[in-house]
């Protein structure tokens, strides 16, 4: 039988050693989910990993640590997003002379023409430029039918939808392999007009490095998933993105194993795209204050295992860089 809050409190203190007690307690256990809230949080980054709580304060203390992260990263996440696919949108607008998408897609859109016909890369290449053009409508046809106004103006005209248009219904993940399949002149461009670093960038793939690895942060916010210990990256990050970004922001280890470097290429991109100086820092002094309160509320030997010992260093850097 599934337990009640009052049963579930008896679990936590009985088998788990967990002190929690009384009706704020029980209040709190009851608004944060005993699923979504001590399952969620009873690890760093895998299960086999767990921490081990003696009272329900620490679990509430590392909870709300992660909450405040998710508010303080969104606004800055949906920034980014809508500035990156602008930057993209610009190229290829000044590139095509069009916004149609299927001129685009015919003549732009052909990163697989740099294999060999034929060659297993080729045809993983066009198999992910068809996949793209299903993609697309398939992504129109989910806005139109949930009444997006901007694709069902066009549809009624019984016209094409521009590229704009488009760029508005696609997904983090959908406007990535948009740009995958971009030719290398388009991606190049790009490249330049975020004044990226050109050395570590020599196949013009970094922006595409970049969307993918923002993407990753942006939905597990976006759906309240766990962010403090990045269990929510699924992909290994290209090396050549870490490299770029220690060698712009003189920030050693940058490895995405932990939630600041994630912070460090969030400020990054908003410098990238002229974001003031005093908003940049605010960022990063909330961040800090934000883990620093967690410091005061948990357990030394669980905050350590939480916070790696060179995050403080990082944070200086990173005041530094912008």
């Amino acid at each position: 039988m599934p337990k009640s809050i009052d049963g579930l409190m008896r679990y936590m203190r009985r088998e788990k050693g967990i002190s929690i007690n009384g009706s704020s307690q029980k209040r709190k256990l009851r608004n944060m989910g005993y699923y979504h809230g001590y399952k969620g949080y009873r690890f760093i980054g895998k299960s086999s990993n767990p921490i081990v709580y003696t009272d329900f304060k620490q679990l509430v203390a590392i909870y709300e640590f992660d909450m405040k992260l998710k508010a303080l990263f969104y606004p800055q996440l949906t920034f980014i997003e809508t500035a990156l696919k602008n930057c993209v949108l610009e190229e290829v607008l000044n590139q095509s002379h069009s916004d149609n998408f299927n001129y685009i897609y015919t003549n732009f859109l052909t990163d697989y023409k740099r294999f060999s016909p034929g060659s297993s890369k080729h045809k993983e290449a066009l198999k992910s430029r068809l996949a793209l053009r299903d993609h697309v409508y398939s992504a129109l046809t989910r806005e139109y039918g949930n009444k997006k106004e901007v694709v069902q103006h066009f549809y009624h005209k019984d016209a094409s939808v521009p590229i704009w248009a488009i760029f508005e219904v696609l997904t983090l993940g959908e406007f990535g392999n948009f740009f995958s399949c971009l030719n290398y002149n388009i991606r190049r461009a790009v490249s330049e007009s975020m004044v990226l670093h050109q050395p570590s960038d020599t196949d013009a793939f970094l922006t595409k490095k970049i969307i993918f690895t923002i993407k990753e942060l942006r939905n597990a916010v976006a759906h309240n998933d766990v962010i403090f210990d990045t269990r929510f990256s699924r992909s290994k990050i290209d090396s050549a993105l870490s490299k770029s970004l220690e060698i712009e922001t003189s920030i050693k280890n940058i490895t995405f194993k932990n939630i600041v470097d994630y912070l460090i290429l969030v400020v990054y991109l908003l410098k990238k795209f002229g974001v003031s100086k005093v908003e940049a820092r605010k960022l990063v002094s909330d961040v800090q204050n934000t883990i620093e309160t967690l410091r005061n509320d948990i357990p030394i030997s669980i905050h350590a295992k939480i916070i790696p010992t060179d995050t403080r260093g990082k944070i200086s850097n990173l005041n530094k860089y912008i």
